[in-house]
């Protein structure tokens, strides 16, 4: 399916001016390709989307090792109930959503991702360092929103330099590409602070090699995006259709408000992974010593899932695919509860929330990319995402007191029923976006 396009608005100063001839002058070139060539291009995974993935992929080592052990610690080590742990969870899903859009509108009125993309990342770099000298319950949640505003600044120019390097019928695919080496860092940050803590006794030192490894890494995934990321990657256009700069009515698009309507309504009955790992640990699945590996198991059944639920997206429609991996989130919800305290339960639970974050993450951005024009690629994308963000701040808080109140599994049992209830709603709200299967013949 095409992208909505208009023709492009006549320059009103020199910045103006020199944007779009950078504009016009990347359709020129797309324009001087046969289409032949184009499609051999749009069939190898681009440069920019494994740029992008291995930078994805070290600052991931360095959040996911920090987040793998963030609950226990707060729970654990500073004696967190569920309703205060719900706050800080609720801080750290919710927080990104404050400046997704700032981010996004940013990238899209400069033309510049790349560096609003980097801020991002060197807001999360500098939270890691300011994680050494804090210990207390008030000064670690401002920390943590400190590095969730980098990730929210970040997430809408890195999504749309990747959607802008992809073809609409590899766009599952490369998104896909992306989060399996953004998952293989998620999975390697447990790993590590799993073996950091095996080895350096109990207590606050422990905590702060962690974090001091989480530094590092952190900085590596930095280089990689200022070396290997051009300033302004080239985008796979029609050059039939013109590019033009960002419109804010386009967000108020009728494919716009239902996607972010369907989102916010499952992200409010999306429970954090925090809390599922400690329902499991509660129900007395897995030691505490292990807790740091549960986010390994869920992220290795993404990472093996991510390419080819983005290849499926492609094919059979990204609205199905991510409805389908809500489905999948009812069944971890309803495993966790009643069967969460065998390791057989547990193992299942990861497994289908793999599976999940494989068939939504991506298939969220893929579908927000093509609601809007691509000149407000970046600014629709971030818009979702913060509808999806300030929803699941609301989730965690909320099940923090539900459980309090109620108990675990019936916490659980009672967001999973009404989960089931709100897929069949958003399939409704979903028929408005577009949805742009693979030609005939595409891999």
């Amino acid at each position: 399916m095409s992208l909505r396009n208009s023709p492009a608005a006549a320059p009103t100063d020199q910045t103006t001016g020199t944007d779009e001839t950078a504009r016009a002058d990347t359709n020129a070139l797309a324009a001087s390709e046969t289409p032949d060539r184009r499609r051999r291009a749009g069939g190898r995974v681009p440069g920019v989307v494994l740029a992008l993935g291995l930078t994805s992929l070290f600052t991931d080592i360095s959040s996911e090792a920090v987040t793998a052990v963030l609950p226990l610690y707060l729970t654990a080590v500073l004696g967190l109930g569920p309703v205060a742990y719900g706050f800080v969870d609720g801080i750290y899903q919710g927080a990104a959503s404050l400046v997704r859009v700032l981010g996004g509108w940013w990238s899209d009125r400069t033309g510049r991702p790349k560096l609003v993309a980097g801020l991002g990342y060197g807001i999360s770099a500098v939270s890691r360092v300011l994680l050494l000298p804090v210990t207390g319950v008030a000064a670690l949640t401002g920390v943590v929103a400190l590095d969730r505003v980098g990730k929210g600044l970040r997430t809408g120019p890195r999504d749309a330099m990747i959607a802008g390097a992809s073809t609409p019928e590899r766009l599952g695919r490369n998104f896909g590409v992306h989060r399996a080496l953004d998952t293989a860092g998620a999975m390697a940050g447990p790993l590590l602070a799993f073996g950091v803590l095996a080895v350096v006794p109990a207590g606050l030192a422990g905590y702060r090699a962690v974090f001091v490894l989480s530094i590092a890494a952190a900085v590596v995934g930095l280089a990689f995006l200022l070396l290997a990321v051009p300033h302004r990657a080239r985008a796979v256009v029609d050059p039939a259709t013109p590019a033009r700069r960002l419109r804010w009515r386009d967000l108020s698009d009728r494919r716009v408000r239902s996607l972010m309507l369907a989102a916010g309504l499952l992200g409010l009955l999306t429970v954090g992974d925090g809390f599922l790992y400690l329902v499991l640990a509660d129900a007395g699945g897995i030691g505490l010593s292990w807790f740091p590996l549960l986010m390994v198991g869920t992220n290795a059944a993404y990472m093996s899932l991510a390419i080819p639920v983005g290849r499926l997206a492609d094919r059979v429609g990204r609205t199905r695919v991510l409805l389908g991996g809500h489905v999948l989130l009812v069944a971890a919800y309803a495993v966790a509860a009643t069967t969460g305290g065998h390791v057989a339960g547990v193992v299942a639970v990861l497994v289908l929330l793999g599976c999940f974050y494989a068939a939504t993450d991506g298939v969220v951005s893929a579908l927000a990319s093509q609601a809007v024009p691509e000149g407000s690629r970046a600014t629709g994308i971030a818009a979702v995402q913060t509808a999806v963000g300030l929803s699941r701040f609301a989730s965690s808080v909320c099940f923090g007191v539900l459980w309090q109140l109620t108990g675990r599994s019936v916490a659980l049992l009672a967001v999973g029923l009404a989960l089931a209830v709100a897929i069949p709603v958003a399939a409704r709200l979903l028929r408005a976006t577009p949805v742009a299967p693979a030609p005939a013949g595409a891999a």
